[in-house]
């Protein structure tokens, strides 16, 4: 059975618009990995959490990150196009939650050990795996600024659960 608010398989044309509310509750039932995304450079250090990172291709090694254009964190970002990726895993809920929100940049760095990469991005240091990345092209969407982003380096933990969010939850995955 369709449901209400899709047209029949292969017409591509809503039968009603899709609302915020039922996008964002769909939304919750696609688990995703739980990253901290951090900068530092001539706009200042800045981060913030994003569940919306995914490979693009890996000739040349590329991420996807999706970033709130009204954020905190958007100017240092767009302005010093480094990033690194830093996957988190269970006992990161606290440092999750700091770059979550509206916490002030300096207390939520504190929260954490880091160490430059290569580009000058912050790297998590207990971190699933860290991505060390130049932001190479940006797109605008919506509320939201898309950015393509070259890996420049790779630094893997010895953790064995990653965090992922999952039905506005955080959840342990095991290998």
């Amino acid at each position: 059975m369709t449901e209400p608010h899709l047209a029949p398989s292969g017409s591509g044309i809503p039968r009603t618009p899709v609302t915020r509310e039922i996008y964002r509750n769909g939304m919750a039932s696609l688990a995703a990995a739980v990253n901290v995304i951090a900068s530092d450079g001539p706009g200042g250090r800045a981060g913030f959490t994003a569940t919306a990172v995914t490979s693009v291709t890996d000739d040349p090694p590329t991420l996807l990150v999706c970033l709130n254009r009204t954020s905190s964190a958007a100017p240092a970002v767009m302005e010093n196009k480094v990033v690194s990726v830093n996957a988190l895993a269970p006992g990161h809920e606290t440092v999750s939650s700091l770059f979550g929100g509206k916490t002030p940049m300096a207390d939520r760095f504190a929260a954490a050990r880091w160490k430059a990469g290569k580009t000058g991005a912050p790297l998590l240091e207990d971190a699933l795996v860290s991505f060390d990345c130049e932001v190479t092209e940006t797109v605008e969407v919506g509320t939201h600024f898309i950015l393509m982003c070259r890996v420049v380096d790779v630094r893997g933990g010895d953790r064995e659960q990653a965090l992922v969010y999952f039905r506005r939850a955080y959840q342990a995955v095991s290998a």
